[in-house]
C-alpha cells in the first residue's frame, strides 16, 4: 500500500498541474466499507473554496484528467460530497504476494546507503534493586522503538544511563552492611527508609560467604556499595536478556564528574550570564527559555540537582553526532525534562534533535487487588516474577498493546489464558496454523513453487487478505514516525483475524493444483508478514501450539 500511495501522490500532483489546480494538503485514507474502494482522497472538498466550484464537479474533472493505469487501479469512483475513491486492480494485488515472497524477511524493511544514526536511551534505572513491572514497560517500549527505527534504515545505539553515586547508593550500601552484621548475629535496628527487599539479604549472604567476619568492623562503605551494585546490575542484565533486550552502552553519570564535563557546563552557563548565585545556591535562568521560573542547578550544599548532570549528559549525546536522540521516561519526568532541553538551548545546542517520549504507568492486578510497587519497601512484583508467571512473549505484547500515553492495566488472568481472548495466543496461533498448513502440504508431497500462478486468486476473502498484507510497510513507517509501537500490535491482530476468516471460508489444499499453489503462496506471504512483525515486537513465531 505504501508504494501504491507514493505512486498515487505523484499522479495526483501531475493531474493537478495538468488541470491548473492549486496543490492542497489532502489526506489519503483507507475506507471502512469495501464498496467505497481501497484508497480514498478528500482532494475535491479542499479545492472547493479556492476554485469556487462544487466538490463533486471538481472530483469529476479530476477523474477525467487522471491517467488511469489499469494494472494499478481498476477504476475511480466519486462518492458522497466528492470523495475520490480508487479501487486497486486485481493484478496489482496478486503481484503483492510475489513481492512479499521475494523480499521475505526484508519485506517492510527500508535499506539506506547512508543510514542516519539514532540513540535510544531507556530503562536507565539506578542499581538499587531489581527491575519492577513499571521498569518493564519502559524496557519493552524502548527496545521496540529501537527495532522500528532499525526497520526504517537507522543505525541504532541502545543506551542505559545510571548513577552509582549519591545518597541512594549510600543508603543501599548501609542497607547491605546492616544485613551483613545481622547475619553475623548482631542485633540490628534496621531503619524504615532503608532498602527492605530480600535481595539485600542475598547480597549480604554472599559477602558472608566470601569474607566471613572480616568486614564486621569495616568502615569502607565502598565494599558494600560495589558488592550491591555488581549483584544488582548482573540481575538487571539477566532480566532484560530474558526479554531479548541488550544494550550497546552503559553510561555512568560519574564519568561526567570525573571528566570535568559538569564543571565545564556550569562555567559555560556563567559565561553566558545564564547562571547566577542566590541564597547560597546556583540558579539557571530558565525563564529566558520559556519556563515559568528559574531553576536551581547547584544546591546550597554544593551538590548539583539532577538538571546539571542531565544537561551535561545530553550535551555529550549531541556531541557524539547522532542524527536523532530518543529519551524514554516515565510519567514522573513530565515536569522535569523541559528544564534539560532549556539547558541545551542555553548552551547553543540543537535541542530539537532530542525527542522525549513519556509513558504512563502500569497497574498490575492480582485478583481484585492492585499490587503496589516500592523498591525500598519491597512490596512489589519484580519483572522477573512477571516473566515467570506469564512468559516473555506475553510480557512484551501486553506492555506494547496500549498507547504509551495510556495507563496500562495488566490483566494477569487474561495474560495466562490459552484462548482467542488472549491477543498473544490469537496472533501466534495464526502463525502456527499456517505452519501446520505448509507441513500438511509437504506431507502430501506438494512442493510450493517459487513463483505460483496467482491469477488463480479470485475470491474476495483472498483479496481482503492481500490488502491487509499490503499495509505492513506503511504501518511500520507510521509506528516509527509517531513512536507508537501499539499500532503494530493492532495491525497484526487485524491481520490474524482476516487470515483466520480466510482459512475458515476457503480450502487451501484442494483438488485444483494451480489454486492450491496460489493459496499456499498466499499463506506463506501471510506467515512472512506475521513473522516479520513479531520480530519487531520481539516475540517468538511458534510453528506449533
Amino acid at each position: 500500500m505504501l508504494q501504491l500511495e507514493n505512486y498515487l501522490n505523484k499522479q495526483i500532483v501531475r493531474t493537478l498541474k495538468k488541470l491548473g489546480f492549486p496543490e492542497v494538503n489532502y489526506q489519503i485514507d483507507r475506507p471502512k466499507q469495501e464498496a467505497h474502494g481501497d484508497i480514498s482522497v478528500n482532494l475535491a472538498m479542499l479545492l472547493a473554496k479556492p476554485l469556487k466550484q462544487p466538490p463533486r464537479k471538481i472530483a469529476e474533472q479530476f477523474r477525467a484528467a487522471f491517467e488511469l493505469d489499469t494494472t494499478v487501479f481498476e477504476k475511480i469512483e466519486i462518492a458522497g460530497p466528492g470523495f475520490i475513491n480508487f479501487f486497486i486492480a486485481d493484478s496489482a494485488l496478486r503481484q503483492t504476494v510475489q513481492t512479499i515472497l521475494s523480499a521475505d524477511q526484508d519485506y517492510g524493511k527500508v535499506s539506506k546507503s547512508s543510514p542516519q544514526r539514532a540513540l535510544v536511551e531507556f530503562v536507565s534505572a539506578n542499581p538499587t534493586g531489581p527491575l519492577t513491572v513499571g521498569h518493564g514497560r519502559q524496557a519493552v517500549l524502548g527496545d521496540t522503538i529501537a527495532n522500528l527505527l532499525e526497520q526504517q534504515g537507522y543505525q541504532v545505539t541502545r543506551e542505559y544511563y545510571f548513577n552509582n553515586a549519591g545518597r541512594q547508593m549510600r543508603v543501599l550500601a548501609d542497607s547491605v552492611r546492616l544485613r551483613y552484621l545481622e547475619l553475623l548475629g548482631e542485633a540490628i535496628e534496621f531503619p524504615e527508609d532503608y532498602y527492605q527487599g530480600e535481595y539485600i539479604k542475598d547480597i549480604a549472604r554472599q559477602l558472608v560467604e566470601t569474607h566471613g567476619q572480616k568486614l564486621r568492623d569495616c568502615e569502607d562503605a565502598d565494599i558494600f556499595k560495589e558488592a550491591a551494585e555488581n549483584a544488582i546490575f548482573t540481575d538487571i542484565k539477566v532480566t532484560l536478556s530474558r526479554l531479548g533486550i541488550h544494550f550497546d552502552i552503559f553510561f555512568n553519570e560519574l564519568d561526567l564528574y570525573e571528566s570535568g564535563e559538569i564543571e565545564r557546563v556550569l562555567a559555560l552557563l556563567r559565561e553566558k550570564d545564564l547562571a547566577y548565585d542566590k541564597d547560597g545556591a546556583v540558579w539557571f535562568r530558565a525563564t529566558r527559555f520559556g519556563l515559568e521560573q528559574d531553576r536551581v542547578i547547584v544546591k546550597s550544599s554544593g551538590e548539583p540537582t539532577y538538571r546539571l548532570p542531565d544537561i551535561a549528559y545530553h550535551k555529550n549525546k549531541l556531541e557524539r553526532g547522532y542524527d536523532a536522540i530518543i529519551d524514554l521516561f516515565g510519567a514522573d519526568h513530565i515536569a522535569t525534562y523541559p528544564d534539560v532541553l532549556a539547558g541545551l538551548r542555553a548552551l547553543g545546542l540543537d535541542a530539537d534533535k532530542v525527542k522525549v517520549l513519556i509513558h504512563q504507568f502500569v497497574t498490575l492486578y492480582e485478583g481484585a487487588e492492585k499490587v503496589k510497587m516500592s523498591t525500598r519497601k519491597a512490596n512489589y512484583i519484580t519483572l522477573d516474577e512477571l516473566i515467570d508467571d506469564v512468559g516473555a512473549d506475553v510480557t512484551r505484547w501486553f506492555f506494547l498493546m496500549r498507547s504509551m500515553q495510556s495507563h496500562l492495566n495488566f490483566d494477569l488472568k487474561l495474560a495466562k489464558t490459552q484462548s482467542d481472548e488472549n491477543p498473544v495466543y490469537y496472533n501466534q496461533y495464526a502463525h502456527a496454523r499456517i505452519c501446520s498448513i505448509l507441513r500438511n502440504a509437504e506431507e502430501q508431497g506438494i512442493k510450493i513453487q517459487e513463483t505460483p500462478d496467482f491469477s488463480a486468486l479470485t475470491e474476495k476473502g483472498e483479496f481482503r487478505l492481500i490488502k491487509e498484507l499490503m499495509l505492513f510497510p506503511q504501518i511500520l513507517q507510521k509506528c516509527a514516525r509517531e513512536f507508537e509501537p501499539h499500532l503494530l500490535t493492532q495491525y497484526l491482530s487485524e491481520l490474524s483475524g482476516v487470515f483466520h476468516r480466510f482459512y475458515t471460508e476457503h480450502r487451501v489444499i484442494g483438488d485444483d493444483p494451480v489454486q492450491t499453489q496460489a493459496r499456499l503462496g498466499l499463506c506463506l506471504a501471510t506467515r512472512t508478514v506475521l513473522r516479520n512483525g513479531f520480530k519487531v515486537l520481539g516475540i517468538s513465531a511458534p510453528e506449533r501450539m
